[in-house]
């Protein structure tokens, strides 16, 4: 069950079961994030991504966003 609150809500105004919705969301969502960056980072793909993009920018191989998008 999902609940969806106002962004102008205040913490007093959640019920205790809104909260613990809320908190246990959180949470989730955080752990899957760090789960996420664990995988990512134990891949040498990916590492191996990270660095030749590094090296891509510190050698001024850039595009420009504008560019990019064709904006």
């Amino acid at each position: 069950m999902e609940q969806h609150l106002s962004s102008q809500q205040h913490i007093n105004e959640l019920t205790i079961s809104e909260l613990k919705t809320l908190i246990s969301e959180t949470v989730k969502e955080t752990m899957e994030e760090v789960i996420e960056n664990m995988e990512a980072l134990s891949s040498p793909t990916f590492i191996n991504a990270v660095k030749e993009a590094r090296g891509e920018y510190k050698a001024g191989k850039t595009t420009k966003l504008e560019e990019l998008f064709n904006v």
